[in-house]
Parts: C-alpha cells; sequence; structure tokens
C-alpha cells in the first residue's frame, strides 16, 4: 500500500510519501516536498491546489491519503487556510482520506518505534511530523 502523510501548517501542505511491501517501508522519490498556498481567497489558486495535489497522487498510484489532525480550538488550533486545504484534499475524487491524531501516532510509536533515525531516511527536516504519521499509520 501507498500512502501520501500530510501534515497541514497554516497555508502549506507538507507531504511524504510511504509504502509497505511485506512488512518492509519504502520512501519513494517525490517531485515536491509540499504545497504552498499563497491566497487561500482565490477560488482559481484553490482549484489550482487541488488539481496539482490530484496530479500527484495520480502519477505516484498512492492509494490513500493520510492527514494528520489538528485541534480545532485553543493555543494549538489549526489555521483557516490549513482547514481549507484539508477540505480540498477532502474532496478529491477516488482518493480514501484518513486522520489520525497526536495521540494515536504517539501510542503507534510506542509500540513500534522507528527502526531507523529520522536523519537517515533522506527526507528535509520539515517533513518529519508528516513522515512518523505516515509510519505511524502504516505501522496498524
Amino acid at each position: 500500500m501507498k500512502i501520501c502523510a500530510v501534515e497541514l501548517r497554516s497555508n502549506e501542505a507538507v507531504i511524504c510519501l510511504l509504502s509497505q511491501t511485506n512488512g518492509l517501508f519504502d520512501i519513494p522519490q517525490c517531485r515536491t516536498q509540499k504545497f504552498i498556498m499563497k491566497d487561500s481567497l482565490d477560488s482559481v489558486e484553490m482549484k489550482d491546489f487541488q488539481f496539482a495535489f490530484k496530479k500527484l497522487l495520480d502519477d505516484y498510484k498512492v492509494d490513500r491519503v493520510v492527514i494528520r489532525t489538528r485541534e480545532t480550538r485553543g493555543k494549538f488550533a489549526g489555521s483557516s487556510v490549513g482547514f481549507k486545504l484539508e477540505a480540498a484534499i477532502q474532496l478529491i475524487d477516488d482518493i480514501h482520506v484518513d486522520f489520525m491524531s497526536n495521540s494515536d501516532i504517539k501510542q503507534k510509536l510506542k509500540r513500534s518505534p522507528l527502526a531507523i533515525d529520522f536523519r537517515a531516511t533522506g527526507l528535509r527536516q520539515f517533513q518529519e511530523a508528516a513522515f512518523t504519521t505516515g509510519y505511524a499509520y502504516l505501522s496498524k
């Protein structure tokens, strides 16, 4: 199964592609690490974001999208733009979207910790949260 793990931060969707075959994890190369929304009030830009995200999922033959959830209110609440990006991803046809909370991720990582150091993955530092979300999801 190949997944696209997503962490939404203010106006960015940080992604990490992961796959698991016979218990082995693979991090395929990807042409982009994040999508940036400059103006969330522009409907053309929102449609362009959705099109580009769907194109990436189609090109890499992704089976599922896993989004790290954010709080809706309080100190660590997600931004309104982030929730718009989340909705745009959820509304992509023929893609199954799952969510993982921070507490679920911590529990999964406690049961099956990362086998390697994050720096050895070849991913950028800002992709760490997306990577751990994907790893925790595939460790079910």
